[in-house]
């Protein structure tokens, strides 16, 4: 049975960062463990204010230690929303003592999103996080953090000849993969561009845009595609699953939206993203 770790936050309302992806890769039928960067009452996208944040960073290297002592073997280590600047470090050297040469690394450069860096972060932080892409395997900003890492202006219209060189350059930060989510080459479309180093391939998925904005795809897609890439598939099938099953998830909330702002309601969705999946779990 494979398994994977993934790093990030624990936003106890609000369907986002572990809060989805225990429940999206455990349904791949991947062993989920996890290390939470820090405890929020809710997330902290727009309808919620006053929520609590508690910050785990000195948690995170005793938790290491005792996995270090146990001999604990991880097929994957996908790290999402840090806490604070001092948790890159930490990270690096997490990934550092528990990598071999089978170990996929993912970073998901959580940072800001609609051309701003979320609340707490700095240049400092991008700084970091670029750091942490080093030592990445693949990598999967979107448009704002692929701005941030470049250090670019941010733009919303660019045309495929900007997103490949802006892959381009993003692999030359020392990540073999890079992935921009939320590209496309027309606006009636959405999903994800690609860029393997090693091969020069481009490769790209899409699906039907729905308008607006939701809550936790991000992270939905992030973890669909770490587990896909776990369980063996190849990148653009990987790519092709994350972007599916987001669309799927999305268009299982618009019946009820009104009610159900906060995020997408991925649960009736995880069956077939189970059946999907089963064919690459070794039974």
């Amino acid at each position: 049975m494979k398994r994977l770790l993934t790093i990030q936050d624990i936003s106890c309302f609000g369907k986002c960062s572990l809060t989805a992806a225990l429940p999206v890769i455990s349904a791949m039928g991947i062993e989920t463990a996890v290390i939470p960067t820090a405890v929020l009452s809710t997330h902290t996208g727009s309808g919620f204010s006053g929520f609590t944040f508690h910050d785990l960073t000195n948690d995170i290297e005793g938790i290491a230690a005792h996995w270090k002592r146990l001999g604990l073997h991880f097929d994957t280590i996908y790290t999402g929303y840090l806490g604070s600047y001092e948790q890159v470090s930490l990270i690096r050297k997490l990934i550092a003592d528990f990598r071999t040469e089978d170990t996929l690394v993912v970073v998901d450069p959580v940072m800001g999103d609609g051309g701003r860096l979320y609340s707490g972060f700095d240049n400092k932080f991008v700084t970091a996080m670029r750091s942490l892409c080093a030592d990445a395997d693949v990598i999967l900003p979107n448009a704002t953090e692929t701005a941030l890492l470049l250090g670019e202006n941010y733009s919303n219209s660019l045309t495929a000849d900007d997103i490949m060189s802006k892959l381009i350059r993003l692999t030359e930060l020392g990540c073999g993969t890079a992935i921009m989510t939320g590209a496309c080459e027309d606006k009636a479309h959405n999903g994800a561009m690609a860029y393997v180093r090693k091969t020069g391939e481009l490769v790209s998925a899409s699906c039907e845009n729905v308008s607006g904005s939701f809550h936790s795809t991000g992270d939905i897609f992030s973890s669909v595609l770490s587990g896909g890439m776990t369980l063996g598939m190849d990148i653009k099938t990987a790519l092709e699953l994350a972007v599916d099953f987001t669309h799927d998830c999305i268009s299982a909330t618009l019946p009820i939206r009104e009610q159900h702002w906060y995020a997408v309601r991925f649960e009736p969705c995880l069956g077939s993203l189970a059946e999907r999946c089963r064919k690459y779990i070794d039974v």
